[in-house]
């Protein structure tokens, strides 16, 4: 038990005496319920709860967390209760072990959905109480130390969780070390030849660049005295996995990564930081675009420093980090620093608040996950490392991924300011709302009240709060349209079969709902909507008719508003506008698509288990279509601005137009909103007066 020893010893040097005789007992009490219980290594099971309280006592977590480090297997894995530990440790300490156990007792149909319910359940805990994320690191990181004993399947996959999950969870939190060792050992498991083949490297650099590192430290340190700046100045090694990282990013061979090697100048105060970075920068050349200042704006995980690169000696860069101890503290223990040093300063205040109104948004945006591939994604995306910092109009800074755009920050904002938003101005500008923003823009969003999101924003948003509220929105409104379209669909289906729609009453839907498995009239009709279920199947059931189906007078054509919304679509392959003969077509999951009837997509026929439906346009339609057209017309000055001039003497608009130069002729495509054919038909009447044009055609192929 000498691991048990040296926790006793570790935990004496900083809790009360009464503290250090409890967590003797619970020692005792977690050793007898592992009894017989043996690691995948062969050692005693009771050697991982301790080794997991080791991990925590640098941090100088209370005792609560430590007890619950040393229970944190028990329920799990022994016989002992949930209400026994309550019972005998105090309810804190039973929710944080509850927080810590897994749902075993739960069966999933998949390993995805336990893994996304089990972070879901610690997120929730975290939420809580932060202790429990602290704890689940130090016991996944205990675990990747000892993960050799594993098969190699197993191991690799808790490798890529650990370095897609909790790692990055340890660097949002401002944990490291914990962050950069989680690292290491993932990259261990899942490439093993990269990392001993960099491991050995590494080690051959580190004796050949010994004499030149103690130079620059030995430097640096006088230097920083001359200014009279009193500076504790150390040497700092690059974490194997950061090198292999930059090595990859930059396509460098590893005797091209000269910045191994970098130096840690801790000083008195925020403006010692200052005036040692400009001593520094008087005493080797800095590389340009290589400063950052995370004192004036720090990173979300509370993490201060200037950064700096310099020319050292011999052309070698140097990475120089300049901050106070306190920042120091911070960096190295993140929120833990609330334990470590109760000093109550107002950064590790702020700190606490950052990462609470963080989990507090991660867990909004992941309840809208409808599924678990859903929330790991979303998951995923929340925890990119990389930030970019940008102001409101006010002035207050915010901080969003890196590839982030203008939708993000608007979500960032508010829900509801996401769901309204309709333009975007970057630093006074107006620009696309796909726009990725940069450190130091400034970000203003443009609402209207009938606004609502589009789906095309979902391929190019970065943030998982943004991609979960769109994606809720879209699917509540998806589900209302396509009930009403589904509605009218099994209308049409109960008119062929005969029955009036008013005859089926709530008698006929709760017996179809109990033979369905269906929750509600409302989801059968929405899945009509969506292809899901075929309106003829589901008008049987109801009217309770056989297969046999009778002679009947032709069904009831569908009309087509073109406000339907979502679940009706107008096929991109022929761009069918109210006058084109139209026919209809049910797709899974997509609704209803509109396509002319000379579309070659249908000629060239459709897949199975599509339903095809007679449609016709409704007399009054209010809306504009897209329509493309193309000209060419001859070389002249002043062509393009008759044929704009045209187009708006006609009452159409041009959404977009692009053009392409062939000898003495010009083809000029457009993009015309039209209210219908005729309307087409008038525009291009007026575009056949001006003698410039040569030919039009009518575009219906365009993607």
């Amino acid at each position: 038990m000498a691991d048990a020893d040296l926790l006793i010893q570790e935990v004496s040097a900083y809790l009360k005496p009464k503290d250090v005789s409890h967590i003797r007992e619970v020692i005792e009490f977690s050793r007898v319920a592992h009894q017989g219980q043996m690691r995948h290594s062969g050692d005693p099971y009771i050697t991982h709860p301790i080794a997991v309280a080791r991990i925590l006592t640098p941090l100088h977590i209370d005792v609560q967390a430590i007890v619950a480090a040393l229970l944190h297997d028990v329920v799990e894995d022994t016989d002992v209760t949930l209400e026994e530990v309550a019972a005998k440790f105090g309810k804190p300490v039973a929710d944080l072990v509850d927080g810590l156990s897994k749902l075993d007792k739960i069966k999933f149909e998949t390993r995805e959905d336990a893994q996304a319910e089990n972070f879901r359940k610690m997120l929730l805990a975290m939420a809580r109480d932060v202790r429990v994320i602290l704890i689940k690191l130090a016991d996944r990181l205990h675990n990747m130390r000892t993960l050799g004993a594993m098969s190699r399947e197993k191991s690799e996959r808790i490798a890529r969780e650990t370095m897609e999950i909790y790692a990055p969870i340890a660097n949002r939190l401002g944990l490291n070390e914990i962050f950069h060792e989680l690292q290491d050992l993932s990259f261990k498991h899942l490439h093993p030849n990269r990392y001993s083949v960099l491991s050995r490297a590494l080690k051959v650099a580190r004796g050949n660049r010994r004499e030149i590192v103690s130079k620059i430290l030995e430097t640096i340190t006088r230097r920083l005295g001359e200014h009279h700046i009193h500076a504790e100045v150390h040497g700092r090694e690059k974490n194997i996995y950061s090198i292999y990282h930059k090595m990859q990013a930059k396509s460098l061979a590893f005797a091209e990564v000269l910045d191994i090697y970098g130096f840690r100048v801790l000083v008195e105060d925020v403006d010692a930081c200052y005036i040692a970075l400009g001593a520094l920068h008087g005493l080797y050349k800095p590389i340009p675009g290589k400063f950052k200042d995370y004192i004036a704006i720090p990173k979300v995980n509370g993490y201060q420093s200037l950064h700096t690169t310099l020319f050292g000696p011999f052309g070698t860069p140097i990475e120089i980090q300049i901050r106070t101890q306190e920042m120091h503290r911070i960096a190295e223990a993140g929120v833990a620093s609330h334990w470590l040093y109760k000093s109550g300063h107002s950064t590790t205040n702020e700190l606490h608040q950052k990462t609470h109104q963080w989990l507090q948004e991660l867990l909004e945006s992941l309840g809208q996950s409808s599924n678990s591939s859903e929330f790991l994604e979303h998951l995923k995306v929340d925890l990119f490392p990389d930030e970019v910092y940008v102001f409101t109009p006010k002035g207050k800074i915010m901080s969003l991924p890196r590839g982030a755009t203008a939708v993000d920050f608007a979500y960032s904002v508010h829900t509801e300011v996401g769901n309204r938003c309709i333009a975007v101005k970057v630093n006074h500008e107006l620009v696309p709302l796909r726009t990725e923003l940069r450190s130091g823009d400034r970000v203003e969003v443009i609402t209207a009240p009938n606004a609502r999101p589009n789906p095309a924003w979902l391929s190019y948003v970065a943030t998982s709060k943004a991609r979960g509220h769109i994606r809720h929105f879209l699917r509540t409104m998806q589900s209302g349209e396509s009930a009403q379209l589904g509605e009218r669909l099994l209308n049409q289906a109960l008119h062929s079969l005969g029955v009036k729609p008013q005859e089926i009453d709530q008698a006929h839907w709760n017996k179809l709902l109990r033979e369905t498995g269906a929750k509600s009239r409302e989801e059968i009709l929405a899945d009509i909507g969506l292809g899901r279920r075929l309106n003829l199947v589901v008008a049987r059931q109801l009217a309770s008719i056989g297969e046999s189906v009778p002679d009947l007078p032709a069904t009831p054509v569908i009309t087509i508003q073109g406000t339907e919304g979502m679940t009706v679509q107008f096929a991109k392959c022929c761009n069918p506008i109210p006058g084109d003969p139209v026919i209809g077509i049910i797709k899974r999951n997509q609704g209803l698509v509109i396509h002319t009837h000379d579309c070659p997509t249908l000629r060239r026929g459709h897949g199975s288990g599509e339903q095809w439906l007679d449609v016709m346009w409704d007399s009054n339609i209010s809306r504009t279509f897209d329509v493309s057209i193309k000209l060419i017309v001859a070389n002249q000055r002043g062509v393009l601005a008759k044929v704009a001039a045209a187009i708006a003497e006609a009452e159409s608009n041009i959404s977009n137009v692009n053009f392409a130069s062939e000898g003495e002729y010009t083809a000029l495509h457009f993009t015309l909103e039209v209210n219908n054919r005729l309307h087409l038909a008038s525009v291009m009447r007026s575009l056949r007066k001006i003698p410039e044009v040569i030919r039009i055609i009518r575009v219906k192929q365009i993607g």
